[in-house]
């Protein structure tokens, strides 16, 4: 009966549970919460929106690094203590934020937290998608909603110390500390719920080299620069509310909204696959968010953080899918070849866009012009696959 029980499949509700609450720690917290904390930690530490960016990008340097090493086969076999590790790293390195003052530190601890967040969305997600394709059974939105889960739920969080603290000095520190305690019970969650390993695949072998033809070239390109446009507002978008003067709900609402926008992105744009295609939906959702970036800093201070949100939230985590699966369905006998080279492509591009808009914004006194080049530079990543959009309907 126990040999039955181990070999059954798992419970889809239940696998998906375990990777919605896995993705909204690794990501919504141990990427994300930085956005929400960051306006206490420029006025509670100091920062300069220079430093800002430079931590910032650590971290995404750290995720790059960690989605690389984690494409090799190391971890076949041990997907799901991987998994549990880097959570448990991940509540680990957030309460390490509240500890130091330094700039330093701070950029160091964030890299290794970007590893630590790459190798609990890969490991997760190649347990909990699996079991989904194998049953036949889409989890690919409740699975990605996460993110969006988690970044609400941290605005709520930072709201919530911000009221006890009175927004004293002293309250970025707790908030990382709540975030950490938060990572810390969401790793029981997913001990007692995630599979034992991913289910088996059919696919083995060396997969071809890839073939960098005209189409393949341009979506890389463009998912590079769409990495750069998304991370300038993921990054500074309750700071821009901060330096607006719109108040702390405001600024928690902001934050708020964008988590409850991208946690049923999915489930939003799927209905539109059919009449536009995976490029249509890949194009229409860029316009969108570059025009939720420009409103940002376009229009008045009291609504434009909350619109601009929601319309980022409505779009990043559906961007990030529908690229992968176009490029996918470009290279079909190289999946993870062109998987790899589109999330190296995306590391580069959001690893660049905190450093330049913390550079430009302290010499400007703003976050608008970086802003406004975020935006164009959504518009340039609809603008590359447009000449190729009827090979990838």
């Amino acid at each position: 009966m126990l040999a039955r029980t181990r070999n059954s499949p798992p419970n889809l509700v239940s696998t998906a549970a375990a990777g919605a609450v896995a993705m909204a720690a690794a990501m919504g917290f141990g990427r994300f919460s930085y956005t929400p904390i960051l306006p206490g930690m420029i006025t509670g530490v100091p920062l300069s929106a220079a430093d800002a960016g430079f931590i910032a990008s650590a971290n995404f340097v750290g995720y790059l690094v960690g989605a690389v090493l984690a494409a090799y086969g190391w971890a076949t076999g041990r997907e799901r203590l991987v998994a549990l590790l880097s959570l448990l790293a991940t509540a680990i390195l957030l309460a390490a934020m509240a500890a130091t003052d330094s700039v330093a530190v701070f950029a160091i601890i964030r890299f290794l937290a970007g590893i630590a967040s790459a190798f609990a969305m890969v490991f997760t997600s190649s347990i909990v998608l699996s079991h989904g394709a194998a049953a036949g059974n889409d989890v690919q939105a409740a699975h990605f909603g996460g993110p969006g889960a988690g970044i609400a739920l941290s605005s709520v969080m930072v709201l919530l110390i911000g009221l006890a603290f009175h927004d004293g000095p002293g309250g970025w520190r707790a908030d990382w500390i709540g975030g950490a305690l938060y990572c810390a019970a969401s790793l029981v969650v997913v001990f007692l719920l995630l599979p034992s390993a991913p289910a088996q695949s059919a696919q083995t072998g060396k997969e071809p080299a890839l073939v960098w033809n005209r189409p393949i070239v341009l979506l890389t390109l463009s998912y590079g620069l769409f990495g750069f446009g998304y991370v300038i507002t993921a990054t500074f978008l309750v700071t821009i509310a901060r330096l607006s003067a719109t108040g702390p709900f405001v600024e928690f609402l902001c934050w708020f909204i964008a988590g409850l926008t991208a946690a049923v992105a999915l489930f939003a744009w799927k209905p539109l696959v059919k009449p536009l295609g995976l490029g249509g939906v890949y194009v229409a959702a860029l316009l969108v968010e570059a025009a939720g970036v420009l409103a940002t800093v376009a229009l008045p201070p009291s609504a434009a953080p909350l619109i601009g949100g929601a319309l980022f939230g409505a779009t990043f985590l559906a961007i990030t899918a529908f690229g992968l699966q176009i490029g996918r369905k470009l290279s079909p006998d190289s999946p993870r070849r062109i998987l790899a080279m589109m999330t190296a492509a995306f590391g580069v591009g959001q690893i660049v866009g905190p450093v330049v808009a913390g550079w430009i914004a302290e010499r400007t006194g703003s976050f608008t012009v970086p802003t406004m080049i975020a935006a164009v530079a959504l518009v340039a990543c609809a603008a590359l696959v447009m000449p190729v959009i009827k090979k990838i309907a």
